[in-house]
């Protein structure tokens, strides 16, 4: 357990003095470095991405002043035949159950469906439009609105790459959390208390961002605290699937693409909702209501976790050394 404090004590601290020192001032407007460069949205964009990477930096400081060394890094995966259809569960599997937690969502709240993705047009249109953009680029957004189904397939169809688009940013989060601490965890906790604390202690990591508007926005009640509240327990939620394909596979990169599928398609759901979505509540799976499928799958998982792991069948990864031994050269 001693590794693990040192990666979170390390991770959480050069996290969150970078969302200080450098988010902050960026999403303030008060980093005029940033802005010279980029647009203000842009800069901001691009800084919290580059949060992602820091528990993978964490993961290879803690190994270095520990003397661990680079041995069991959770990898390379088990024989094809065992780890491929979880690394295809990984690739689509949040495709499908932010699919259907938005249609349980729009079952629920059917008024606020639009089809034809009105609303989503009409505010592009005006983007651009005060933008200054030419007549080209409003033509082009014209024609999308023109036929939903053409727009809907194109968007399906980025939903579809989006795991290999964002594979960089994930793996940075998933080699800390599912590749390095979950299997620490797991060496002193039994499975159902390393999924409830990983998935808190992630939550928290993300909670300088949270805090200012990001996956929740601002202006909701209990501002920022429910937020942070909300997000570990989405990321618990999400905890669950997470680390059940690493265990499956074997590697990391099963957690990560799963990762980056989450991030790419979430979002797109918001598209059909006339009032743009409830972060709290949904067509978004980070919603008590649009979440719904995703959390049954957690609850199945967590049970064959559970089921396994009393059968003695758990093929929980190991992450680098016991605490105490060391890294040797030959």
């Amino acid at each position: 357990m001693k590794r693990a404090l040192v990666f979170l004590a390390i991770t959480f601290g050069i996290t969150y003095a970078y969302d200080f020192l450098v988010v902050y001032p960026i999403a303030q407007g008060t980093a005029p470095y940033a802005s010279e460069f980029l647009s203000p949205d842009l800069a901001y964009m691009v800084s919290v991405a580059l949060t992602m990477l820091f528990p993978a930096l964490g993961v290879v400081l803690t190994r270095l002043v520990t003397h661990e060394g680079f041995r069991n890094c959770v990898l390379k995966p088990r024989p094809w035949r065992q780890s491929l259809p979880w690394f295809v569960v990984a690739w689509f599997g949040p495709l499908l159950f932010v699919t259907a937690g938005a249609i349980v969502y729009f079952l629920a709240f059917p008024g606020d469906f639009d089809p034809n993705m009105t609303s989503f047009f009409t505010a592009q249109r005006e983007a651009a439009a005060a933008s200054g953009a030419d007549g080209a680029t409003l033509a082009a957004v014209d024609a999308s609105a023109a036929n939903p189904p053409l727009f809907a397939l194109m968007l399906l169809g980025q939903c579809a790459i989006a795991p290999a688009l964002n594979l960089v940013t994930t793996f940075g989060e998933e080699w800390g959390w599912r590749g390095y601490l979950m299997p620490k965890m797991a060496t002193r906790l039994s499975i159902v208390p390393t999924m409830l604390v990983t998935g808190i202690i992630w939550g928290l990591w993300h909670a300088p961002v949270v805090a200012l508007g990001h996956n929740y926005g601002t202006g909701y009640p209990g501002e920022p605290f429910d937020g942070i509240a909300a997000m570990c327990a989405w990321c618990t939620v999400l905890a669950i699937f997470l680390s059940y394909v690493t265990i499956r596979t074997g590697s990391t990169f099963a957690a990560a693409i799963g990762h980056g599928a989450v991030n790419g398609t979430t979002n797109g759901v918001t598209l059909f909702s006339l009032s743009g979505g409830n972060p709290f509540v949904g067509p978004l799976c980070t919603g008590i209501v649009g979440g719904l499928p995703l959390l049954g799958v957690a609850v199945v998982m967590l049970w064959d976790m559970r089921r396994r792991e009393k059968a003695g069948t758990l093929r929980m990864p190991e992450a680098g050394l016991p605490d105490g031994v060391r890294h040797t050269r030959r």
